[in-house]
């Protein structure tokens, strides 16, 4: 295991090799195992976005100081160790257990991915809690976000300096509170937390191929959850104006009329669609609103 451990940070295993060394006692080393399916075939984009964070834990361990031969991480592919899915009665992916190095695993032994995710920090932390192996998280160096602040300051900046003539638009209250409602939007939906815990985007059954957008758990969303919270907002959002509007203008009472209906339709049915959202998430709640 050393001998792999120092060609590569994971170990991929078949279902022999699966057996022989994770299996089978005695064994003085504990063994990370992900269960996972990155053939493209199998089109897991959950999988792949798993995989990037397992290998950066992996890193982190083998290159710190600290590394030995009391913890291994390594791999099984389905379509490498369909046998050992089976033996595990194992039904979804990607899963990450902890095998100890004496007895079996346990309950808390399988990482929770669906309430926690799958972020390298997290998992780091899980590991901690099964082994008392502590691994600090080394993150290759990302310029993504430095690239991109520095073109909106660039973009910014050449605006400014193309219209400093004409600077009016910077006291324009619809522009600022467009903006204003951007970052609303987005703190609301859970964005922050996306980012933070590292959510997969959706989960695709791998018995029926049926793709779940919204989480079951109020503890938990995926980020395609957030985007339909977020357009969910909006929408009532977007409501709420035009019945202002409505209200507020002094022009045609027809046109006002259908305003107020538009905007009113807006709000009474997004309204019930987020409420119906809520409801699956936190059961029991006892309250629907035309969409149950």
């Amino acid at each position: 295991m050393m001998e792999w451990s120092s060609r590569r940070s994971v170990i991929r295993m078949n279902g022999d090799k699966f057996r022989r060394l994770v299996k089978a006692p005695p064994r003085n080393y504990s063994v990370i195992v992900m269960f996972t399916a990155l053939q493209p075939q199998r089109q897991c984009s959950v999988c792949r976005q798993a995989n990037e964070e397992y290998q950066v834990l992996a890193n982190s361990w083998r290159y710190s100081s600290s590394f030995s031969n009391k913890l291994f991480f390594t791999v099984v592919d389905y379509d490498e160790g369909a046998d050992v899915f089976q033996q595990l009665n194992m039904n979804s992916a990607p899963t990450f257990m902890h095998f100890p190095a004496k007895g079996k695993p346990k309950r808390a032994d399988t990482f929770d991915l669906q309430r926690i995710g799958f972020a390298a920090e997290q998992l780091a932390k899980w590991i901690a809690d099964r082994t008392d192996v502590h691994i600090r998280v080394f993150r290759p160096p990302n310029y993504s976000g430095t690239i991109a602040l520095a073109l909106l300051v660039s973009l910014v900046g050449g605006l400014l300096y193309l219209r400093r003539n004409n600077l009016e638009f910077i006291y324009n209250k619809t522009g600022w509170a467009m903006a204003a409602l951007c970052v609303v939007f987005a703190m609301t939906s859970g964005q922050m937390w996306n980012h933070i815990r590292g959510p997969p985007y959706a989960h695709k059954n791998p018995q029926n191929g049926q793709v779940s957008y919204i989480h079951g758990s109020s503890q938990a969303q995926f980020v395609a959850e957030s985007h339909i919270i977020l357009l969910l907002n909006a929408a009532i959002t977007m409501g709420m104006v035009l019945l202002n509007e409505a209200a507020t203008s002094k022009g045609d009472v027809g046109k006002r009329r259908i305003i107020c209906l538009v905007g009113l339709g807006l709000v009474v049915f997004f309204f019930s669609f987020l409420l119906s959202i809520f409801r699956s998430k936190y059961h029991g709640y006892p309250y629907s609103f035309l969409i149950k």
